[in-house]
């Protein structure tokens, strides 16, 4: 009896679309060097238990980006119980490679090298003589490419750029920086042009959200919170290494949130908004008013302080303080995990970190920490920006592209 037609039909296996195959790899890629850059030297056989991927997909990823140029094998074997042959563990390969970082500040604009620990090499500021885009801009490139001369035997990646003010990364634009008066500024199309490199953009709370998991003390943290408090006060929180950006990249926008009892005037016509209580203008304008400097510079209020005055130090106290209040806010809203202040009281004196904590509300003092960088805080958060999206796709934004 004949086969029924039926019977010989083949139902064919679609195939897995290239895009969902691209994020495959994409996310493995990732995991596998994210594991080495955090336990390394490691064996291949602990990444493929750290990553829950196969040990055959491990060694493949360990190839792919051994030759690239991102990890290595180390000099080191190591022997299972003293039995077999010995496991040569990876290790990134911090040595070959570069990132610049830019980080746009109000008075000054700092360039940086790092490497692909987020290690500051070299860094300088640059005084901005205008705050013109294309002044500032053409000034960075120009620091960077001394930087980049002087790194001898080192391969330049891509240039990550942080700015405060509402800043849209998958544009690159700096959509509205008040205290600049920067608007629609499309920063990594001018920097990109005047560098010939990859350029990546974000918000500096942001940029440091990411250098925090990277390089600091949340590494491992399921939810971060950062609030940098500078001339620019802004805030960004990450959940499940994934940071919240919002629509055109809007997230973080606290400047003009209310802080009770609040008495200094904003430009947009309140009192008592975040960023005119706590920025570093209204610091430096009420130690100039108490005498204890004529600079506009907060770290002299800091020197200040350090030497024992005891204005300045009630000054740093009050302002960490008001910092921990909007902090327990954001804590109230966003029940993070960890919570990552920037500010330069915090960062020097334990005084200031004690009234910081305090106001957050004790009960949670545990989870609120001052940056990981507090000598190098503005040059790691223009290089974490390259570094972020370098280790979320390092085939992506490998040398290879280069």
């Amino acid at each position: 009896m004949p086969r029924s037609a039926a019977s010989t039909l083949v139902f064919p296996v679609s195939p897995v679309p290239r895009a969902a195959e691209r994020d495959r790899r994409r996310t493995s890629a990732s995991s596998v060097l994210r594991s080495v850059l955090e336990h390394g030297p490691v064996a291949r056989s602990t990444v493929a238990r750290l990553t829950g991927l196969s040990p055959a997909s491990v060694t493949e990823h360990c190839a792919r980006l051994a030759g690239l140029g991102l990890i290595r094998e180390s000099p080191a074997a190591r022997r299972s119980r003293g039995v077999g042959r010995p496991h040569v563990p990876v290790e990134l390969d911090d040595a070959r490679f570069v990132v610049g970082g830019v980080h746009v500040a109000v008075p000054y604009t700092t360039v940086a090298l790092l490497d692909l620990r987020g290690r500051v090499l070299a860094r300088r500021e640059l005084k901005h003589e205008r705050t013109d885009p294309g002044r500032v801009l053409a000034r960075a490139a120009e620091g960077l490419a001394a930087l980049f001369a002087e790194a001898s035997g080192r391969r330049p990646l891509g240039v990550g750029v942080a700015v405060g003010g509402w800043v849209d990364r998958e544009t690159g634009t700096v959509v509205e920086h008040e205290l600049l008066g920067w608007r629609e500024v499309p920063v990594r199309e001018l920097l990109a042009a005047r560098t010939g490199l990859p350029v990546q953009v974000d918000g500096h709370a942001r940029a440091l959200v990411n250098g925090e998991r990277l390089f600091g003390r949340a590494r491992g943290s399921r939810s971060v919170l950062h609030l940098f408090v500078g001339n620019v006060v802004d805030a960004a929180f990450a959940t499940h290494d994934e940071v919240h950006h919002g629509p055109r990249s809007a997230a973080g926008a606290i400047a003009h949130l209310p802080v009770p009892g609040g008495t200094e005037p904003c430009p947009c016509g309140r009192t008592g908004c975040l960023q005119v209580e706590l920025g570093e203008r209204t610091l430096c304008r009420r130690a100039r008013a108490a005498g204890i400097t004529d600079s506009a510079n907060p770290m002299h209020v800091v020197a200040a302080a350090a030497a024992g005055d005891a204005v300045a130090q009630r000054l740093l106290v009050e302002r960490a303080r008001a910092t921990g209040r909007a902090a327990a806010l954001l804590l109230d809203v966003l029940n993070p995990e960890t919570v990552v202040v920037t500010e330069v009281g915090v960062i020097h004196f334990e005084e200031c970190l004690d009234a910081l904590r305090e106001a957050a509300g004790n009960s949670r003092s545990a989870a609120v920490l001052p940056t990981s960088f507090p000598d190098s805080v503005l040059a790691v958060a223009g290089g974490s920006v390259l570094l972020d999206a370098l280790f979320r796709d390092p085939l992506g934004a490998s040398p290879e592209g280069i």
